[in-house]
């Protein structure tokens, strides 16, 4: 377990930051050359040895007095300065503001210096390093920090540090309800948790199985300009709108076409807010005091995420990519990624729905849904990665039943793939790109492949001939 509290160190370039494990910067050794070609500095949490020009931070850590230098020291004269660049999604972004409004994320959702934050996040994402560390930082108050997250020693971890409040991604407090009932699981301090990504099922799950713990989801982005925070917890909301709410982070949720790839724009040219219950993409207005600071590099990478004469001419607004959906009582729902949303049947089907419906059947405990291509049909057609819950079995009929009560013709899975366990990137993001590519041919998939047959109104097994006819147009689908 690891603690903060040393001063800060004030290196004389920009650099690379790495953790102390060997395999790590193993992985960086090879291009040191290209590194300081650059003039960038690597940065390494360990004592060494290392090759010329890495500089190993234990040592200065070791060194570094507990007092805080004078504020002129280390306050930036513009706090547009840009203070890191972050790695996101194929691009990189400057970020100064952001990493400032992360000191105060922990005192914002109710946290204090008297709390205790179990942190088992990279700390190369935002999520971990920004809101984790900083966010620590900026309260005062102990990081307990996990190389590896461990769903069967959570709990035992929990109580030998006494946290009080635990960051998560979604995926995390999955893997907490899927583990089997031991006693004691709800003896523990935990009060608080806070993150993203959290399955109105397995927020309900949660709170059943480990006691009554203050569940605060929020919404962010690395480069985005609008943050959503969910006090009243209410299960499945990413926050909730109001006109107050909006002064301080202004949005809107506009129709999107899914098929052009693009928000629906009226007759003027404009766009259109979308109704109560209709999905749509998020956006938010770009103004000096809430900025798109953009992406390093080239112009075209930050204009890609702009929007342009969207309600009025001349203004501009920040496209999130995300799908959102207001309710009546004005709480906000995340639905889908723009590019994880497909067409079928003519109809836009919402995987994050879609999966929400598989899992609740009893004998499934993961799912991961996403549209393939079928030769000879528009779209993209539905199919599931699923995982068995251990001892259960795949019931066809029964599964066919059960879709069949909760989802629309349109957003019924087609094609089904039994797997051991699903694919996460190292950020517990399910790897769809990879899946979808991969499709339903029994010749190339090694798991056990599902057809959605409706003659005998039930899942069956996909092999050669079935694949065969779907092919070539015999069986429609």
């Amino acid at each position: 377990t690891d603690t903060g509290g040393d001063g800060p160190l004030s290196p004389p370039h920009p650099g690379l930051g790495l953790g102390g494990t060997t395999d790590l910067f193993a992985l960086v050794e090879p291009i040191l050359p290209s590194l300081q070609e650059d003039d960038i500095v690597v940065w390494v949490l360990g004592s060494g040895p290392y090759p010329r020009g890495v500089v190993a931070l234990q040592e200065l850590l070791d060194a570094a007095s507990e007092e805080l230098e004078p504020e002129d020291v280390w306050q930036p004269e513009d706090m547009n300065d840009t203070c890191l660049y972050i790695f996101t999604s194929g691009t990189t972004g400057g970020c100064p503001g952001p990493s400032i409004m992360c000191l105060s994320f922990y005192e914002l959702v109710g946290a204090s210096s008297r709390d205790v934050v179990y942190l088992a996040l990279p700390l190369y994402h935002m999520a971990g390093s920004l809101l984790g560390i900083v966010g620590c930082i900026g309260i005062g108050a102990t990081c307990v920090l996990k190389e590896k997250f461990s769903a069967s020693q959570f709990w035992d971890d929990c109580r030998a540090e006494g946290v009080t409040v635990f960051q998560y991604i979604g995926e995390l407090c999955r893997y907490l309800v899927n583990q089997p009932q031991r006693p004691g699981e709800r003896e523990h301090g935990l009060r608080l948790a806070v993150g993203s990504g959290l399955r109105p099922d397995v927020w309900r799950s949660f709170l059943q199985r480990f006691g009554a713990v203050r569940i605060v989801e929020t919404y962010g982005m690395t480069e985005g300009n609008v943050t959503l925070f969910n006090y009243t917890g209410t299960p499945g909301a990413v926050g909730r709108s109001s006109f107050i709410y909006k002064l301080f982070s202004p949005f809107e949720i506009v129709r999107y076409d899914v098929t052009e790839g693009a928000p629906v724009r009226d007759a003027a040219g404009r766009c259109i807010r979308v109704g109560t219950g209709e999905t749509g993409l998020l956006i938010a207005p770009v103004t000096p005091r809430t900025p798109f600071l953009g992406y390093a590099g080239s112009r075209e990478l930050s204009e890609q995420k702009l929007l342009r004469g969207v309600f009025a001419e001349g203004d501009t607004y920040f496209s999130t990519g995300d799908l959102m959906e207001q309710d009546a009582a004005q709480f906000v729902h995340f639905r889908d990624r723009t590019g994880d949303t497909y067409r079928w049947k003519g109809e836009n089907v919402a995987t994050t729905e879609v999966a929400e419906a598989l899992v609740a059947h009893e004998s499934l405990q993961e799912a991961t849904v996403y549209g393939v291509t079928v030769p000879g049909h528009e779209g993209r057609a539905g199919m599931a990665a699923l995982v068995l819950r251990p001892g259960c079995r795949l019931d066809g009929p029964a599964l066919y039943r059960h879709v069949e009560q909760l989802l629309p013709p349109y957003a019924r899975p087609r094609f089904l793939r039994l797997q051991e366990r699903l694919a996460m990137t190292e950020t517990f993001k399910q790897q769809k790109v990879r899946l979808a590519q991969e499709g339903f041919d029994p010749a190339r998939v090694p798991d056990p492949l599902f057809l959605l047959d409706e003659t005998t109104k039930a899942y069956v097994p996909l092999g050669p001939a079935l694949w065969e006819g779907v092919l070539d147009g015999r069986l429609r689908i």
